[in-house]
């Protein structure tokens, strides 16, 4: 009953989280003046006629014809690469505070440190001494997992009674006192995350975590009337550095939404980001994923010259932006070690009335699962019937 009742919750905010995410992002980023009268995902386009009686029509299927287009237009305006001396968009401010950053790692440091509280600062401490003395084990102590060794080890060296001193305050990070825990990366100002917070401030045992790169983007999360840190933590973090610390333990989610936000950051760099979110996991959380799909509107309007490498673009106002397929989302979850529960190419025609402008959208929509731990007895047995946690 337990276990029922732990999976019947998940269900419900994973549904609930997806429905808040695809609401909020869609109204962002395609604003109508009418509301559609059916739900998205419903709106078939039968009768080519009528194609611009409405706004976006839903599970577009292309031709072959319109296939062929889009291949040919991406693979020109992809013929003119952005030089490689210019490929850095970063302001210059930015860039030499970086090249001072390389010169200078302990200067790097400091700067990371005094840029999180005095409480963030200590989860790095503890994690130094997670990834030193328990890296491998496998059973579980606030969510991790160690050996009978590793456990000795806790009385024996002094590493190890540092280390359970850390566990003592690592208790006390935000969200500790959860049951159930969702982080959305890539927050922005919040349009996602106060549709999420409106059902979370009802449903007892819930937390939601927030980052985003920009300061001032989370600063308008934390100023908004609806924050609350009673069940909301907001805080900045780059992603792409894997040597900055989470402010919560590994293995705690339950839910991760990764929206529009891993098209943003270097092809190069993405298996990083996801492996290193996929440890934020529990057995058994759900990493939800949306993003642009390969020959989207948006990757065929592009101009020559925008293009940094294979399908991989950068906008006029200096951000760039990555267009995959769902083989590629597949293969970068599965080398995460997490599963596929869905992962479909959502094909919608989006229309401009007014102009009778027809525009073919292309997203990647998918659900990645992190495995149940496998029992210490039976590898093949995973934890069936253990108590909630």
């Amino acid at each position: 009953n337990c276990v029922f009742r732990s999976l019947n919750k998940m269900n419900f905010i994973t549904r609930l989280s997806a429905l808040c995410l695809r609401k909020s992002k869609m109204q962002q980023r395609h604003r109508s003046s009418r509301r559609p009268a059916v739900p998205l995902g419903s709106r078939i386009l039968t009768d080519p006629s009528k194609v611009f009686e409405h706004n976006m029509w839903d599970h577009m299927q292309w031709s072959q014809e319109e296939e062929e287009n889009a291949k040919e237009k991406a693979a020109e305006n992809s013929l003119v690469k952005v030089q490689w001396e210019n490929q850095e968009i970063l302001p210059e401010k930015r860039r030499e505070e970086l090249k001072r950053g390389e010169r200078s790692s302990e200067h790097t440091k400091i700067n990371i440190t005094n840029s999180f509280s005095h409480k963030n600062a200590m989860f790095e401490e503890g994690e130094k001494y997670w990834k030193k003395n328990y890296g491998g084990g496998s059973a579980s102590v606030q969510g991790y997992v160690y050996n009978e060794k590793q456990a000795k080890s806790l009385t024996d060296n002094p590493q190890g009674k540092n280390y359970g001193e850390e566990l003592g305050r690592l208790e006390s990070f935000p969200g500790s006192d959860a049951t159930y825990r969702i982080l959305e990366v890539g927050c922005g100002a919040g349009n996602s995350v106060f549709p999420i917070l409106k059902v979370l401030c009802n449903t007892p045992g819930t937390f939601l975590y927030c980052c985003d790169f920009a300061s001032g983007a989370v600063e308008l999360v934390k100023s908004h009337s609806s924050y609350n840190s009673a069940w909301c933590s907001a805080f900045v973090h780059d992603v792409c550095d894997d040597a900055l610390p989470y402010p919560f333990p590994d293995e705690i989610l339950d839910v991760i939404l990764l929206v529009f936000v891993l098209s943003t950051i270097h092809p190069d760099r993405m298996q990083g980001v996801v492996n290193r979110l996929a440890k934020l996991l529990k057995p058994g959380g759900m990493l939800l994923f949306r993003d642009y799909g390969r020959y989207d509107t948006a990757q065929l309007r592009f101009k020559k010259g925008h293009c940094l490498s294979e399908n991989f673009y950068v906008r006029g106002d200096g951000t760039r932006v990555y267009f995959f397929t769902k083989d590629e989302v597949w293969n970068m979850f599965n080398l995460a070690g997490l599963t596929e529960v869905q992962n479909l190419v959502d094909r919608r025609l989006q229309v401009n009335r007014k102009k009778k402008v027809k525009m073919q959208r292309v997203w990647i929509q998918s659900k990645f699962q992190k495995p149940l731990l496998l029992s210490l007895n039976n590898p093949e047995e995973t934890t069936k019937g253990q108590p909630c946690r």
